[in-house]
């Protein structure tokens, strides 16, 4: 009979293979998704189980309270309104004419994928939406792991691909929100960015304007790829053949296509209900919890929330963050993840700090800017990646509990 430590043996080299082997650019970050999705449902299905039996209230309310339709809390039940309903052509208000949280905070790729599903199928939106964001999920780990590689080396690609996976978050790349699909279409473009595909990021950024906020940061990743393309022309003495004029042309191109897709949906919005700024209301209406309903003004919504709860000292750990940021990307390691890289995260946490309310959303907001996992501080020797994947993991069951459960992500 064959023991367990033998069989522990026999499959190290399986293992080594596909996360090392000749086609580890394919198996390496779907083993590093498989586990991690088995850590990520082993803890919903305990978090369910725990409220079921418990008789807990479920963090939103569901007539039918199942594994699925937990998987769908929150958010979840716009999207499920987006797919089966569409869009609402009068914004809801209350009795003094203030706009209410609808669905136009909420952008149509994931629900319309989502709508798909359900009609091929027959399932309901809860076993498709997870359907679909576990996929996408997939998806995402693969195209992430090629943009470290493309940037870094295969140790990089490894651990940052795992730190993304099983890290506090990682829980929300299978369940019914648009976060997977969305990382998969940005990672995606970055890559082809890196490639120089330079069309199909236009493609790809254009659908990931319809999935969620925030693309303006790729089309400044353009930006900062045509700047350093034309400074590298310049001093190799403007050789014709090292920057062609048809390669110029779709930088530019993708870019301006990219930027208008992503100013679109505030456009749309106005269009379809009539109110010019349905969609600016529409996502201050979420504000009125934590600082009421101040009038918007870019740049300053993290001292604004930070001044309101923690006065004078929130406005100075604002400050500290932010100069920690710049410390961050500032660093030699973090430049070298390459211009197209750090051009995309810095403008993604500037359009975060310009917009943003930070509050429980701010996580997953975060998880766009997983390429950065590929530098030194997080993945420099094998023990310092160990360290911060034992952290995500045990941060995971906190971050469930308290985010998927206690409070709206």
């Amino acid at each position: 009979m064959t023991s367990v430590a033998e069989t522990t043996r026999s499959s190290r080299p399986l293992l080594r293979t596909l996360l090392t082997g000749r086609h580890s650019g394919w198996t390496a970050p779907l083993v590093i998704w498989l586990g991690s999705r088995i850590v990520s449902t082993a803890l919903l299905v305990t978090m369910f189980v725990v409220a079921t039996e418990n008789g807990w209230d479920f963090a939103s309310y569901r007539r039918d309270p199942s594994f699925a339709t937990f998987s769908g809390s929150w958010d979840a039940s716009f999207y499920r309104t987006i797919a089966e309903h569409g869009y609402p052509r009068t914004l809801p208000t209350d009795g003094d004419g203030n706009v209410l949280p609808n669905p136009w905070a909420f952008l149509p790729v994931f629900p319309a994928l989502v709508r798909a599903v359900m009609a091929v199928t027959g399932g309901s939106f809860w076993v498709a939406g997870v359907v679909v964001a576990t996929l996408a999920g997939a998806g995402a780990c693969v195209l992430l792991y090629r943009l470290v590689l493309a940037v870094g080396c295969s140790h990089r690609a490894r651990w940052a691909t795992a730190l993304f996976a099983f890290g506090p978050t990682g829980f929300l790349l299978q369940v019914a929100y648009a976060e997977s699909t969305v990382l998969l279409l940005l990672f995606g473009g970055l890559l082809a960015l890196v490639r120089r595909r330079y069309w199909l990021v236009a493609v790809l950024g254009t659908v990931a304007a319809f999935t969620k906020p925030g693309v303006l940061a790729l089309a400044v990743a353009l930006a900062v790829h045509l700047v350093v393309r034309w400074v590298a022309w310049v001093r190799a003495g403007r050789d014709a053949g090292g920057f062609p004029w048809r390669e110029r042309v779709a930088i530019v191109g993708a870019g301006l296509v990219v930027a208008a897709a992503g100013l679109a949906w505030p456009v749309v919005a106005g269009a379809v209900t009539g109110r010019s700024d349905a969609y600016l209301a529409t996502e201050l209406s979420w504000w009125v919890g934590f600082v009421g309903r101040p009038h918007f003004t870019p740049m300053t919504p993290w001292f604004l929330m930070a001044g309101r709860w923690l006065g004078p000292i929130g406005i100075v750990l604002v400050v500290a963050v932010l100069a920690g940021a710049v410390w961050f990307f500032r660093r030699r390691d973090v430049r070298a993840l390459g211009p197209e890289v750090v051009g995309f995260a810095g403008a993604y946490a500037l359009y975060l700090v310009a917009v943003f309310l930070p509050q429980q959303s701010l996580p997953r907001l975060l998880m766009p800017m997983a390429p950065l996992l590929g530098s030194d501080v997080f993945v420099r020797t094998r023990r310092r990646a160990v360290t911060w994947l034992l952290v995500g993991v045990g941060l995971q069951p906190v971050a469930v509990v308290l985010l998927w459960f206690l409070g709206f992500p």
